[in-house]
């Protein structure tokens, strides 16, 4: 059947107004319609002879043309060759010369112009068409051929047709049309390429003459990406970019850090000797994970502060945290402009296809609490995985297949090609900056030598890397391009390698002279009014007190609704309710939270709280924002306590790990915003424990790098089963060494209350874990007064006020919600023998406030530790380490794999076997309704 007889049955009204949507939205049509109508206008405005008024219309036209279902040659050919550019910018980059070392897959249907209805022919034919692909004028389908392979198939292959807005497409297609998508550089600008490449080649040759065998993660098969990041950074500064924060695993890291960073060679050196650091309150790190901050003077002389963070091994990790850097850049130095910071990515081709943080860090970009403007990500595509072949490591065609997630565009560069890796990032910064989206390049290069320099490669792949070896590099290729183009001559070229040889040969022997290695804090500017704390400092007692007429106002002020506007009826109870605590002296745990944010604000700090179901609360405690009941109008009364500070909540996508790293990052140079992420229950953050591992407990010890991150965790036997109702208590205090975070279980608003104002009273930053409460929400013995939070202070320990010391011969040391029911069965049976301490912060302990409790109850026969996570979990292996030597006893229920049983019954027979143990008793339990 004729490609165009659909045609025929087509109702001539109905092709009208497809030509008119066809004039305005193009890419809205059906691919086979979009072409007759790209056919049509060719022949409107070049094969017809008739009259105007035959023609004036697209079913006028169809109507006399085509009735037999045929078409005049020329306009059919029109179509084919149409056809056949769609293919180039669609499928183009499968035929593209990208691989340096291999061949590339073989990908069918090709774009040979027989598989297009073409044939030689037809090569020498002039096709109006080609003035769509940028052709100053209707040219032969050889030329026009020739033109898009340049276009499509050279050193760069274009993934963009999977984009769905119009004007992106079409602002691609431009840009890459100009020049054929070919580098159009000055000589000085080949120059200064050269020279960015000669460093990054010879420095990598260098190490490993010097330092034989010793680890180093070599960039040597992607050298290119040390010009390819100095062109971006300096196109980016030109756009109006002031500041870069860049995130890389340690592949090609020490070659980033020095020829980008401008971190000293002989620093370099001397850390490759291994020696000590200067400071011994800290462990430091590996080399390839440290971290930079630098301000930079540009080429083209623009000033740029960039910074390289540090990361662990665990590759993707750090994209988190870059992102979320940039927001707070974007938060509170740039007020609100995207255009100054740029975040850039640098990934590994296994790493972006494998881990799974790629996707939630990706879902960000639009996201109004977690968007940064557009993120560059650069692959080091080095076709290898450890020692797994890229046909083991995904499912994908390219590993670069995330971006079609967020509609980005991909640029797939062979490595080889310097040129076109520099034209390629200079897109990524000209598109970022147009439309604040992602933007990928796969930089398709290869892996020298194996994992690290000790490695085998040839063990797993032996033909790839006879190819490899016999490779010549990025410069050498370069070199030779710039000869026999008369650019440079070759003494030009073996001065500038002698020089930079002789350059690391005077900072090698200079790192000799070096005695102990310095560390650098990462992003020292933002933390210059933050010392490290001191051993003890934690535990010093800091103003946490407020004015408390001014604290009543902010109460009244933030339970208030607005009278103009309409809200459900249980909204407008809940605030009705916080007015009359107000008025009765009676604050819930809400209030006592709420009132923290509210009077930090008031002091002039910042407020960030970020989570799934943050704003209104995972327990509906919270209700921070609240929406008008029919227009769904928001309405957030902390923005309104103060003028010049910030407070922002997001309810996050439904993610841990990202969004746990975002705002980690955030928190990283952010000392005057109180930083909080809230997990829906506290075992969710188990998909969040490389943060937690990596960052969270260790960048103090390995980086020098303070943070203020609180986390907030839903934490108690409730009876909801195994998966809500522990956030592993004991993972965090196991985990709690050298002061590094601080553990809290607190008991009262007071309390919480104090506590979140401390993290920002310290004069330094430390980590925050919280294990927050469900039921204890609205439990009524859970209130405070306005005169216990405005004229208090945190009780790392509260002491049992009702008991006297001279009777009690068992002393119940609990922390948490457990706390509340040993109370009410202490006062069911007037219990006088039994004091219950409270333990308000579990790490670090408060030592001096502990010997004294003990020496008060010295007649006590017993000392117990009762809580209600199994004996293997919970407090009790750190309380062990801890009373040693008091002959301390545990009353929990039996060691599990579980955290608590499934069964709501099986619960309170668990529960009540506790209370039962604790006081001596044998009671049956009390039913109590399933909770929180």
């Amino acid at each position: 059947m004729d490609k165009f007889s659909f045609l025929n049955a087509a109702h001539a009204q109905l092709i009208d107004d497809l030509y008119q949507q066809y004039l305005t939205f193009p890419d809205s049509l059906e691919p086979s319609w979009k072409s007759f109508f790209q056919g049509f206008d060719f022949a409107l405005e070049n094969y017809n002879e008739e009259s105007e008024s035959s023609v004036s219309q697209p079913s006028n036209y169809v109507a006399q043309n085509y009735k037999s279902g045929e078409m005049p040659e020329d306009i059919r050919k029109e179509f084919l060759v149409i056809n056949l550019i769609e293919a180039y910018r669609s499928r183009g980059h499968l035929f593209t010369k990208t691989n340096p070392v291999r061949e590339r897959r073989v990908y069918f249907p090709n774009l040979d112009i027989e598989n297009f209805g073409l044939n030689s022919s037809d090569l020498q034919k002039v096709f109006n068409c080609a003035t769509e692909t940028g052709m100053s004028k209707p040219s032969t389908l050889q030329d026009l051929i020739n033109h898009l392979e340049k276009i499509y198939c050279d050193s760069i292959g274009v993934e963009y047709m999977h984009i769905h807005d119009v004007e992106e497409k079409k602002y691609i297609r431009n840009w890459i049309q100009k020049n054929e998508n070919q580098a159009d550089l000055s000589k000085d600008e080949k120059i200064e390429i050269l020279k960015k490449l000669n460093q990054a080649v010879a420095f990598e040759s260098y190490l490993h003459t010097k330092f034989v065998g010793q680890k180093r993660f070599s960039l040597e098969g992607n050298e290119s990406l040390i010009p390819a990041l100095d062109q971006l950074i300096s196109r980016a500064s030109k756009l109006g970019v002031n500041e870069v924060v860049l995130g890389m695993a340690h592949r090609g890291r020490l070659n980033v850090l020095t020829n980008i960073f401008q971190k000293s060679y002989k620093q370099i050196f001397s850390e490759f000797e291994g020696k000590e650091f200067e400071e011994d309150v800290f462990s430091g790190d590996v080399k390839y994970h440290l971290g930079a901050s630098k301000k930079i003077t540009t080429e083209s002389g623009e000033e740029v502060r960039i910074n390289l963070t540090p990361n662990p091994s665990h590759l993707e990790t750090v994209a988190a945290l870059v992102e979320g850097i940039c927001r707070a850049k974007v938060d509170h130095e740039f007020k609100g402009d995207f255009n100054q910071v740029l975040p850039i990515i640098i990934h590994g081709d296994g790493a972006i296809a494998g881990q799974g943080i790629v996707y939630e860090v990706a879902q960000m970009m639009n996201l109004e609490g977690y968007k940064t403007g557009g993120t560059v990500h650069i692959v080091t595509n080095n076709q290898v995985s450890f020692t797994t072949n890229y046909l083991d490591a995904r499912s994908s065609t390219y590993c670069t297949d995330i971006a079609k997630v967020t509609d980005s565009p991909v640029m797939h560069v062979n490595a080889d090609d310097v040129e076109a890796v520099v034209h390629a990032v200079r897109f990524a910064a000209d598109f970022r900056k147009q439309f604040g989206k992602d933007v990928y390049i796969d930089l398709l290069g290869y892996r020298k030598y194996g994992h690290n320099e000790g490695d085998e490669p040839r063990f797993t792949q032996p033909q790839l890397y006879s190819l490899i070896s016999k490779h010549p590099n990025p410069r050498e290729i370069y070199k030779d391009k710039l000869i026999e183009n008369k650019t440079l001559s070759t003494e030009v070229l073996d001065k500038m390698e002698h020089e930079f040889k002789a350059l690391l040969d005077e900072n090698f022997d200079a790192s000799k002279q070096i005695e102990r290695n310095t560390m650098d804090v990462f992003m020292e500017e933002d933390w210059k009014d933050y010392p490290i704390d001191k051993s003890g400092d934690v535990l010093k007692v800091y103003n946490t007190k407020f004015d408390i007429e001014k604290l009543k106002k902010l109460a009244i002020q933030i339970a208030t609704l607005p009278s103009d506007k309409k809200f459900i009826k249980k909204i407008s109870r809940l605030f009705d309710n916080r007015l009359k605590q107000v008025e009765t002296d009676t604050l819930d745990w809400a209030q006592g939270e709420l009132l923290a944010y509210a009077t930090l604000l008031a002091d002039g700090n910042n407020v960030r709280i970020s989570g799934e179901d943050v704003e209104r609360g995972t327990f509906s405690h919270r209700h921070a924002v609240v929406k008008t009941e029919d227009a769904e109008e928001e309405y957030v009364p902390l923005k309104h306590v103060a003028e010049n500070q910030q407070f922002d909540i997001y309810n996050s996508f439904l993610s841990e790990y990202a969004v746990l790293g975002f705002d980690y990052g955030y928190a990283m140079v952010s000392p005057n915003t109180l930083t909080i992420w809230e997990a829906q229950f506290g075992d969710f953050a188990n998909g969040a424990q490389i943060i937690i591992d990596q960052y969270l407990v260790a960048a103090d010890d390995k980086w020098k790098s303070q943070n203020g991150l609180v986390m907030l965790l839903p934490h108690g036997s409730e009876g909801q089963g195994a998966e809500h109702s522990s956030a592993r208590l004991e993972r965090f205090l196991t985990l709690a060494a050298n002061e590094n975070i601080i553990v809290a279980n607190c008991t009262t608003p007071a309390n919480y209350f104090h506590l979140l104002r401390r993290q920002q009273k310290f004069p330094f930053r430390k980590p925050l874990v919280v294990m927050t409460p469900k039921s204890l929400l609205r439990h009524p013995k859970v209130i405070s007064t306005f005169e216990d939070l405005a004229t208090g202070e945190f009780q790392p320990i509260l002491d049992d006020a009702s008991a006297n010391a001279d009777k009690i011969e068992k002393l119940v040391f609990c922390s948490g919600k457990i706390y509340y029911e040993l109370l009410a069965k202490k006062e069911e049976i007037n219990d006088e023998k039994i004091a219950l301490v409270r333990f308000e912060q579990l790490y670090p302990l408060q030592t001096n406030k502990i010997d004294e409790i003990l020496n008060k109850y010295k007649n006590r026969k017993e000392l117990i530790w009762a809580q209600e996570e199994p004996e293997n979990m919970g407090a009790w292996s750190f309380m062990l380490r801890h009373f040693r030597d008091q002959n301390i006893q545990v009353i929990s229920p039996i060691p599990s794999g579980s955290p608590a049983p499934g069964s709501h019954r099986k619960f309170e027979i668990v529960q009540n076997d506790i209370i039962n143990r604790v006081f001596s008793t044998h009671d049956a339990p009390t039913k109590k309704p399933l909770t929180a």
